[in-house]
């Protein structure tokens, strides 16, 4: 068993922000706990110093068990890594480096095949055989079964960019839960599954005898898997220790107790100064009332380096002006299409102002369809247009947008849309990524600031059309309720692919994706379609 411990641990961002301060909290052993908070309070940072891939300033963190880490963007890789590649990655340190010495004795021999090389390589085999490398190879091809349908060893070589989100999360999370590490960090792991394997997860946390801390906004997944709620806020962490059905009311009675304790300090600051200073005018011409005058200094100086007690975190003010126009009345038509080897041919109309929710297991190519409308080039037979006047915006899955890489959201938004600088702020300031945020490069932003990023980008493209592919995976439960109130009052059409129960419920057509191929639509969201394994 495992269990994680942090103690006092500060953190300060490069730009010499602080970020965390003076937090302190344990995960006991067989805990399931769920780090909840606003995008870029420090969930994910957290996470990695946990992890060791950064160093506090100062404070400890401690665990025990081994330790399996999912981290947030696991499809964010270099190109050409493979599915060995990934699940290598997320093995125990051992393994790891004993693949790593392998990798190297194989070039050697390929490079010249003597005695030397032969014994290096020998002895990396027996290190690989020792460190347990062929045993989790065994492990890996049931994690493969399970996440792809295909042993290891068809699929070991194959490009993990080809795998959709959802299989490559499925993939890790089978390979974390099933692997030796007792302790295990899941940082936002429902994003992209569907919601049979969503429903694999809660069932798979409930059971696993393992420690784990998870990053996650899905509310039904927290009521149903997490029984602690860690909240990071302004800089400070408190834990809830019950489950999340009781969370919001125990946040607000927080809240309301340290208003409270602030307003009773700020009375007794302002008492005592009044009293300092009625003590320092009396002792100006009487002399008995020196002593008292510096005794009310001194319990004043003490009480003011104690410092006042924590203050409430501020709600988050997100308003995002989604703004669209008027179309032709038929927005998209399809006819006859087919993508490729994922569905069967499907007529499809979406009319002007229409809500429809695309949904459907992973990899049945609901992204591909909405990369399709967007313009881009999807292999397809048949028809895919757009109406007349409909410009569409197109939010992309893995936030992979490589042109915005190393800019800013403030260079971001003049650049692109032609705003002077107060104007991009004040712009950036309604998605609550103005001050720091908006001078920070966008590869650093959170999860959820990128996303919040991407939607403000599609508002000032004056798009028609909203193609949202999962917008709201990354998105905290204020910045989510921004987005349906942005799309209650956006004039224009929206396709969305979501696994979000909360989310779908808002919609008013239901496009399905079918285990079997077939496309058709639902009066009701549709959830338990389950990926049908095709030969690969």
């Amino acid at each position: 068993m495992g269990h994680v411990e942090i103690g006092h641990l500060t953190y300060v961002l490069p730009d010499g922000r602080p970020l965390l301060d003076d937090v302190s909290f344990r995960i006991g052993e067989g805990v399931k706990a769920a780090l909840v908070g606003p995008n870029g309070a420090g969930k994910t940072t957290l996470m990695r110093l946990i992890a060791g891939d950064l160093q506090p300033v100062e404070g400890t963190v401690a665990h025990s068990g081994g330790l399996g880490v999912m981290r947030q963007f696991i499809g964010s890789i270099r190109d050409g890594r493979t599915v060995h590649d990934l699940l290598l990655s997320v093995a125990p340190v051992r393994v790891r480096e004993a693949a790593a010495r392998l990798d190297a004795a194989e070039l050697v021999m390929m490079e010249r095949d003597d005695e030397k090389a032969q014994m290096r390589y020998a002895q990396a085999i027996t290190d690989y055989t020792d460190a347990g490398g062929y045993d989790i190879e065994v492990l890996w091809d049931t994690c493969t079964m399970a996440a792809l349908g295909v042993p290891y060893d068809r699929c070991k070589y194959r490009e993990v960019n080809t795998l959709s989100g959802g299989e490559q999360k499925r993939l890790v999370l089978e390979a974390l839960l099933r692997g030796p590490d007792q302790t295990l960090l899941l940082d936002e792991p429902d994003n992209y599954l569907d919601v049979p394997g969503k429903l694999w997860l809660e069932q798979a946390l409930r059971e696993t005898p393992k420690t784990v801390l998870l990053v996650s906004h899905d509310r039904q997944l927290l009521a149903n898997a997490a029984d602690r709620i860690v909240t990071v806020e302004s800089g400070n962490i408190w834990v809830h220790g019950g489950g999340f059905a009781t969370y919001a009311e125990a946040r607000k009675e927080r809240n309301e107790r340290l208003d409270e304790l602030r307003r009773r300090w700020d009375e007794e600051h302002a008492k005592l100064k009044r009293l300092v200073v009625m003590l320092k005018n009396k002792a100006t011409y009487n002399d008995g009332m020196a002593s008292a005058y510096h005794a009310a200094q001194t319990r004043l100086r003490k009480f003011e380096e104690a410092g006042p007690p924590e203050l409430a975190p501020k709600d988050q003010l997100i308003n995002m002006r989604l703004r669209g126009g008027r179309t032709g009345k038929r927005a998209v038509i399809c006819e006859s299409l087919e993508l490729t080897g994922l569905m069967k041919p499907f007529d499809l109309e979406v009319w002007y102002g229409e809500r429809v929710a695309v949904l459907g297991s992973n990899g049945s190519g609901k992204s591909h369809f909405l990369r399709l409308v967007a313009g881009e080039a999807v292999r397809h037979t048949g028809v895919a247009r757009l109406g007349a006047r409909v410009v569409p915006g197109h939010f992309a899955q893995t936030h992979s947008r490589p042109e915005l890489l190393k800019r800013t959201p403030c260079e971001i938004v003049m650049t692109e849309h032609a705003k002077l600088k107060n104007e991009a702020m004040k712009a950036l300031a309604r998605y609550e990524l103005a001050g720091g945020i908006a001078e920070q490069r966008f590869e650093t932003l959170s999860g959820g600031q990128q996303a919040r990023l991407q939607i403000l980008l599609l508002e000032l493209s004056g798009a028609t059309l909203l193609l949202l592919d999962e917008p709201t995976d990354n998105l905290d439960l204020a910045s989510a309720e921004a987005l349906q109130a942005g799309l209650d009052a956006f004039d224009g059409t929206v396709l969305a692919v979501t696994h979000d129960r909360w989310f779908a419920a808002d919609f008013d057509r239901f496009l399905v994706f079918g285990a079997d191929g077939r496309v058709y639509e639902a009066p009701e969201p549709v959830w338990d379609e389950t990926r049908v394994v095709r030969p690969r």
